[in-house]
């Protein structure tokens, strides 16, 4: 029996998350000093999400492990973020916003280091929800012309 998802494109929800101050420490402080901004702004999404993407250079089993937690703590971070600006489960989350790619790149790393842990199931879902959220943002983020 196949599971059927609400579509989440139909939705009139459309969500722009605020800017994310990370974005602009990181742009001052580099990636010198990465960690440190990490730890200054726990809740950004970006931040874990450039975590969990570059664990995902590393082929290895540790690699895959480690961005799945970052990935996944970007992805809870990004929901809490998202449902505080009026997303209520459904809608479009465009990738032309800049601000919400912090979610959306934690949403993709985590369908990524979830297959590569062998969870399917958790890597075809969180593969949907992008497309779902934002076709843009898989086509961009999977590198599919699709």
């Amino acid at each position: 029996m196949s599971e059927t998802h609400p579509n989440l494109m139909a939705a009139d929800v459309v969500v722009s998350l605020p800017e994310d101050p990370a974005l602009a420490a990181i742009a001052e402080q580099g990636r010198d000093h990465f960690l440190e901004v990490v730890a200054a702004h726990p809740t950004s999404s970006l931040c874990w999400a450039l975590l969990a993407e570059t664990c995902l250079q590393d082929e290895g089993l540790g690699g895959a492990v480690a961005a799945y937690a970052y990935a996944r703590t970007g992805y809870h971070r990004g929901l809490d973020q998202l449902r505080r600006n009026g997303w209520k489960g459904s809608g479009l989350i465009p990738w032309e916003h800049e601000p919400n790619r912090g979610f959306l790149r934690a949403l993709w790393a985590l369908s990524v280091a979830a297959g590569r842990i062998g969870e399917t199931e958790e890597q075809e879902r969180c593969a949907q929800f992008l497309r779902d959220s934002s076709e843009e943002a898989f086509r961009v983020l999977s590198g599919s012309d699709s």
